[in-house]
C-alpha cells in the first residue's frame, strides 16, 4: 500500500504518468481533468501563496528555501493541502496519489507533511517545456518573489529554473525515483520496469507520441537560456553545438 506523488513543471508531460498511475490501478483522486490534474486546485493553487512568503528573493535567479525546512509550517497551508487532497487523504483505495503541476511550487512543505509518500520527479527537456502557455508562466501569480519581465519566453524559463531549484535545493525524501519524460516516449518499455521496482505494482502502457519530443527544433521563437545549461548537461539532455 502506498501514496505518491508527481512532481514536475507544467507542460513537462506530467499527464503522462498521471494516465499510467490510473491505467495502473492507482486512485488519483477525484475529479481530474484531462491532463489528469486533481481539481478543483484554487486551494492548492492558495497554498502556494502561503508558502511563498517565506522564501527570500536574493536576486536575480537565486532564492533561498533553508527556512522552509526547519520553520513552522504555516496552519492556513496545512489546511489549504488537506482540503485539496481530500478525496485522495480519505479514500480507502490500497494505493493511491495525486498529480497537479503547481505542487512542485509547494515541494518543501508536501514532503514535510506526507514523507510516507513516494515522490516521482518527472522532467522534460526545458526547450520544449517553456514552448506552450501554463498557469505557472509568471511566479509572482503564485505569491513567488522575482524579477518580472514581459517576455513571456523568458518568464517561463524562469518559471522552469525555480521549480528546478527548489527540488534541488530540498532534503530528498526517503521514497522517490527520478524519471524523464523522453524517455517514457521513446523508452517506455524500460521507464515503466523502473517504475514497478519502484512502486511494487504492475505497470500498464499508454500511448506516447514520438512527436512531443523535439519540437522545439521547428520553434522560430527563443527556447534556449544560458542558464538552461547546467541543468541540462545533469540531466542528460544534449545541447546544441553553439551552447556547447
Amino acid at each position: 500500500m502506498f501514496m505518491t506523488t508527481v512532481i514536475g513543471r507544467g507542460h513537462s508531460g506530467t499527464r503522462s504518468m498521471s494516465h499510467t498511475l490510473s491505467a495502473s490501478g492507482v486512485y488519483m483522486g477525484e475529479p481530474l481533468n484531462v491532463s489528469g490534474d486533481l481539481i478543483p486546485a484554487e486551494d492548492m493553487y492558495e497554498a502556494c501563496r502561503v508558502m511563498a512568503k517565506y522564501v527570500e528573493y536574493k536576486g536575480g535567479l537565486e532564492w533561498d528555501f533553508s527556512k522552509l525546512h526547519t520553520m513552522p509550517i504555516d496552519p492556513a497551508f496545512t489546511r489549504l493541502v488537506e482540503s485539496f487532497l481530500s478525496t485522495v487523504l480519505s479514500s480507502k483505495a490500497e494505493n493511491r496519489g495525486w498529480k497537479l503541476p503547481e505542487t512542485a511550487l509547494v515541494y518543501p512543505w508536501i514532503i514535510r507533511m506526507f514523507p510516507e509518500v513516494k515522490y516521482i520527479f518527472w522532467v522534460r527537456d526545458p526547450r520544449d517545456c517553456i514552448l506552450n502557455n501554463h498557469l505557472t508562466d509568471h511566479l509572482s501569480d503564485f505569491g513567488v518573489p522575482c524579477d518580472q519581465t514581459d517576455d513571456i519566453r523568458l518568464s517561463r524559463a524562469y518559471s522552469w529554473k525555480y521549480q528546478r531549484d527548489i527540488v534541488k535545493a530540498s532534503p530528498k525524501p526517503a521514497s522517490y525515483i527520478n524519471l524523464r519524460f523522453e524517455d517514457m516516449v521513446f523508452d517506455q518499455d524500460n521507464t515503466l520496469a523502473k517504475l514497478e521496482k519502484f512502486l511494487g505494482i504492475p505497470m500498464a502502457k499508454i500511448e506516447m507520441r514520438p512527436g512531443s519530443v523535439g519540437r522545439y527544433k521547428n520553434d522560430e521563437g527563443t527556447h534556449m537560456y544560458e542558464f538552461f545549461k547546467d541543468e541540462m548537461i545533469e540531466l542528460g539532455y544534449e545541447l546544441e553545438p553553439q551552447w556547447k
